[in-house]
Parts: structure tokens; C-alpha cells; sequence
């Protein structure tokens, strides 16, 4: 193992989480953080006691001997900014989407096969008690083979600020599919065992932001729901959903249901919130049983915390750049198939 890391975070909306956890690693010191608002430096700078702050990230790569970076920006600057920092030699943690692009996603990681440095990605649904309990269990064989899926996170109002980047293509990539459909569907495929894609046939739709946008007067020009059915080499299927805007009855619906051949199992988030919890239903000698996770008495870590002690144990970190460019191929799969009306088929190796 290695000593204490000095660690850096870019971009501090998402990136403010970032910066807390490195802060709360015993191993790890946040030395340096980085975004284009003076009021967010400074605010997290006197939170975490921050030594440095830059509105400029090259200048910060050049003037810093950091280890690692985060990379919590808006999605259009995922690519260039985190090859920027494998180029200086920085192991990076880059917030999901991994990028706009399966080639974007490609050339990320590419970069940092050549620099010999992690790209880590920000599947941050995975780490969660509930989660990781999951995928105790899968691992176990108490589900068997998983053949059928449903991934979903749906919103009745949870539409980002009108004008903002999220509702910008050129900016963001797409709408809740690659904004919150990309943790639901991370979650499913790291249960699964991440099999390759095969066919992806999708659907999206604007039919509530889009006329809200127009009477604000604001640029949206992304989906507000989007839907897709996915085919897997191993014959598994996956349904994915997600939305911003839907008339349901929670304010938050969040479910990730797989079905095997010995037992099925559900991640879903309880209240409407951000806790979650994980069962599993089995049948056994003809008897069918259900089973909750009441409590998980092994250590669950942040993606934050991960991604340090992966650097400090050599190792590679538990959400790759490869896993990454599987999910873009989906996302990018479902919005091409939307867009030409046909099922969108994968070759493979």
C-alpha cells in the first residue's frame, strides 16, 4: 500500500459530495478543489478547510501533486477533462454518465490504459447496504441465473431548473435516461454480472416539460421520459424506465427487480425518499418464502471511500471505465432507437 493521497475535486454541485467524502478518508487529504463559481469555493473551502481553490483545472493539475480527481461537471466536460488528468497522471473518479458518447466513453478509457492509472465511475446506487446485501446473495447463488430484469426511477415532478444544463442536449447528452436512469441501470447490470448487450430497442418522450418549457420560454430540448428493452448475449432481458415528469403517486418511485431461476430479489426506495431496502423471494421444497434485509452487519464504503482504497491497494477500483462504456452503449442504444424507430443491434466479438 501506498501513503496518504492528496486528492482534488472539480465541479462542486455534484462534486461538493466528493469533496466531503475524500475530507472523511483517514488516508486520503483533500488538498485542492476547483470550479468557475467564486461563492462555491469559497463556501466549501471554510466547510472542509481546504488549502487551495482554482477556477481553472489545467492550472490546478499543473500547480498540484495530486493523486486523484474527481470530475463532477456538467456531462459535456467528462471527456476531455478526465483524459486532461490521466494525462498528468491522476487516478480519476468521474461522476455518471460516464460521457456524452460510447466513443467519448472509449477514448476515457483508453487514456488511462496508457497513463496505468483508474477511472473509476461514479455508480453510486451500488453502494448502498441494500445493494451490497443484494449482491451478497446473487454472488451466493440464492437467486440462480438471472434472465429477466426491470430497472426503473420515476418522478412526478423532479424536472431540473428550465434553461439550466440539464435540459440542454449539447450539454447534458439526453434527459432522465442518462441523468437518473444510469444509476437504476448500473444497479441492475452489476447484479447480473454485467453481460454484454445484444439489441436495444427504446422509446422517449417530452409530452409534460416540453410545454411548460415553451410557456417559460426556456431551451429544453431533452426527453422527460424514456423507456428501453435490452437483450443480452447470455438470452437476459432488461427493462429500463426512467422520468423526470409522470403522473404517478410518489414523489419518487425507485425499483430494480430481477428474476432468476431459484429466487427473485427487489431494490426499491421506501417513503418516496432515499433509503432503501433489498428482498429476496424464494421457493423452497414448495414452500415460498420472502426475506428482508433488516440490517447488514458488514461495512458498506461511498464510492468516495472506494475509490481511495483502491488506489492505496493497488487495485482496481470496483466500478471500471469498461462497465462504463457497457452502460453508454445502452443509453446511446435507446436514444438512437427512439430517435430512427428501429432496434439497435450490437456486434459482437
Amino acid at each position: 500500500m501506498v501513503g496518504r493521497l492528496k486528492m482534488g475535486v472539480i465541479g462542486l454541485g455534484m462534486g461538493r459530495g466528493h469533496a466531503r467524502g475524500y475530507h472523511s478518508h483517514p488516508q486520503a487529504d483533500l488538498v485542492a478543489i476547483c470550479d468557475m463559481d467564486v461563492g462555491r469555493l469559497q463556501e466549501v473551502q471554510s466547510e472542509l478547510d481546504v488549502p487551495r481553490t482554482y477556477t481553472d483545472a489545467e492550472k490546478m493539475f499543473c500547480a498540484e501533486e495530486l493523486d486523484g480527481v474527481s470530475i463532477a461537471v456538467p456531462n459535456k466536460y467528462h471527456a476531455p477533462l478526465t483524459i486532461a488528468a490521466l494525462k498528468h497522471g491522476l487516478h480519476v473518479l468521474c461522476e455518471k454518465p460516464m460521457a456524452m458518447t460510447v466513443k467519448e466513453a472509449e477514448r476515457m478509457n483508453a487514456a488511462a490504459t496508457k497513463a496505468s492509472r483508474s477511472l473509476m465511475i461514479n455508480f453510486s446506487f451500488r453502494f448502498t447496504e441494500a445493494a451490497y446485501a443484494l449482491k451478497q446473495q446473487v454472488d451466493a447463488g440464492v437467486v440462480g441465473d438471472i434472465y429477466f430484469g426491470r430497472s426503473v426511477w420515476h418522478r412526478r415532478r423532479g424536472i431540473p431548473r428550465f434553461g439550466g444544463w440539464f435540459g440542454i442536449k449539447e450539454l447534458s447528452g439526453g434527459g432522465p435516461l442518462i441523468d437518473l436512469g444510469v444509476h437504476r441501470l448500473d444497479l441492475a447490470l452489476w447484479l447480473m454480472g454485467y453481460p454484454e448487450p445484444v439489441t436495444v430497442t427504446g422509446s422517449t418522450y417530452d409530452r409534460i416539460a416540453q410545454p411548460l418549457a415553451k410557456k417559460e420560454r426556456k431551451q429544453f430540448d431533452v426527453e422527460d421520459l424514456a423507456c428501453g428493452l435490452v437483450k443480452f448475449a447470455n438470452g437476459a432481458t432488461l427493462i429500463l424506465e426512467a422520468s423526470w415528469a409522470l403522473h404517478q403517486q410518489e414523489r419518487e418511485h425507485m425499483t430494480t427487480n430481477l428474476y432468476g431461476d431459484r429466487g427473485g430479489l427487489v431494490h426499491r426506495n421506501t417513503a418516496g425518499g432515499y433509503d432503501f431496502t433489498a428482498e429476496i423471494f424464494t421457493d423452497e421444497d414448495g414452500d415460498q418464502f420472502s426475506k428482508r434485509l433488516d440490517w447488514r452487519s458488514g461495512s458498506t464504503p461511498s464510492s468516495y471511500h472506494e475509490f481511495v482504497n483502491s488506489i492505496l491497494e493497488q487495485r482496481a477500483p470496483m466500478a471500471t471505465g469498461e462497465q462504463g462504456i457497457k452502460v453508454m452503449k445502452i443509453l446511446e442504444g435507446i436514444y438512437k432507437s427512439a430517435s430512427s424507430g428501429r432496434e439497435i443491434r450490437y456486434r459482437q466479438a
